[in-house]
């Protein structure tokens, strides 16, 4: 049996991939679905997130988005929800890289482009800047002017001078991915264990499963093994920015606030990003009418409070891009943990210790890299890493190994 220790996004979609190619596989999470996942806004935008630095991250967003389409039409299938939204697909092929927004229920998945958009000179030139090395790799962008910005979007503040639209990036909304996750590992007949994982059990050097805390108790429902210890022929650690509580790898807590608006009529019909006194923000909106605005980037370590320095920064910096959002209801409020490593790229596969695979380190990232992370965990964990991989896996299971920190264990 495969132990998958952690229950956000990327544990869970390791589980649903290693079970749906008939793995006995259990979940051990105190909260399923209610860490990072819970806070992340789901954007699925590799192209306007890239920077000068990270172009290897880049490759990874934008294998893991092209792989989005099937992976939320399985999903979809899977979990028994609309069966007219996987029915919005269009053929890989196509112009919008599989997607189709003609049905958007379910997951809330939409391919409608990212629009990052600049105020002064200063931020004008430096969105040219950045639009000259989207260009130099191959990137799909548009320049706008302001006036392009506003008829996009006519609730963007009147100063916006320009913008860069990236019309292939989408979103998500992680909470319904979580939740249709977790009703599809129902229907296989997974158990998710609501407990926390105190420990790595060991024999000599080699991971044999885990030991739950005294602090928590199984899930009545569900019959992992004997007593508190849960034995495991392969134990994945996908518990985010717990991980290194676990086992001795670089990750560290980036702690993240964002807020949820609630808005009669939609005010935004694609995510919006700017920066604001040199920090940035996104407006991300939901079909159901919320506004999602994001995030802050705290280094705290396991802080989670939610704080009113945090929200009114994000509501300043928010009003600047559309005026509109203060007028908006607050629906929820919530600090998220990202999962940070040295490099900014996420540790997957072999760990160096036998039984154990790593799927950790995802910073911003897991959303959008759940697709690929599962399908390269789920090659490791049978056994055929090289054999049950295509050549780009191969070369993208190189650019997150964690062969590349040393003393991992």
């Amino acid at each position: 049996m495969d132990v998958i220790v952690g229950g956000g996004v990327v544990g869970l979609s390791v589980a649903w991939r290693l079970a749906r190619s008939g793995r006995a596989v259990t979940v051990v999470d105190p909260a399923p679905g209610r860490g990072a996942s819970y806070a992340a806004a789901g954007m699925l935008a590799p192209v306007s997130e890239v920077s000068y630095t990270e172009e290897p991250l880049l490759r990874l967003g934008a294998a893991s988005l092209r792989r989005w389409p099937s992976f939320a039409a399985d999903l979809t299938a899977d979990a028994g929800l609309d069966a007219g939204f996987d029915a919005g697909f269009s053929d890989a092929g196509s112009a919008d890289g599989g997607f189709s927004n003609a049905a958007r229920g379910g997951l809330d998945l939409r391919a409608d482009g990212t629009l990052d958009v600049a105020f002064g000179a200063d931020d004008l030139a430096a969105l040219n800047e950045l639009a000259a090395f989207m260009d130099k790799l191959g990137l799909r962008v548009e320049r706008l002017t302001g006036r392009e910005c506003r008829r996009l979007e006519p609730m963007l503040a009147p100063s916006v001078r320009g913008g860069l639209l990236a019309p292939g990036d989408a979103w998500v909304d992680p909470r319904r991915v979580t939740a249709a996750l977790l009703k599809a590992l129902e229907r296989l007949d997974v158990p998710v264990v609501r407990a926390r994982v105190s420990e790595l059990l060991r024999d000599g050097d080699r991971v044999i499963g885990v030991r739950l805390a005294d602090d928590t108790a199984p899930d009545a429902d569900a019959d992992p093994g004997a007593g508190r210890e849960v034995g495991a022929g392969q134990v994945v650690l996908a518990a985010g920015a717990w991980s290194g509580e676990l086992a001795d790898v670089p990750v560290r807590p980036v702690k993240g606030q964002i807020m949820r608006l609630r808005s009669p009529q939609p005010l935004l019909g694609r995510c919006v990003r700017g920066t604001v006194h040199g920090t940035p923000v996104y407006l991300v909106p939901r079909g159901d009418g919320e506004l999602v605005l994001g995030a802050t980037q705290e280094e705290l370590g396991f802080d989670t409070r939610v704080t009113a320095g945090g929200l009114y920064e994000l509501l300043r910096d928010a009003r600047e891009l559309v005026p509109g959002v203060t007028e908006l209801e607050v629906a929820d409020v919530v600090a998220g943990l990202r999962p940070g490593t040295p490099d900014n790229l996420p540790l997957i596969g072999a760990s160096g210790t036998p039984g154990l695979v790593l799927a950790t380190g995802h910073h911003r990232g897991g959303v959008l890299l759940a697709p690929l992370t599962a399908a390269l965990v789920a090659s490791q964990v049978t056994g055929d890493p090289e054999g049950g991989r295509t050549s780009e896996e191969g070369e993208l299971a190189g650019l997150c190994s964690p062969a590349r920190f040393r003393d991992i264990s």
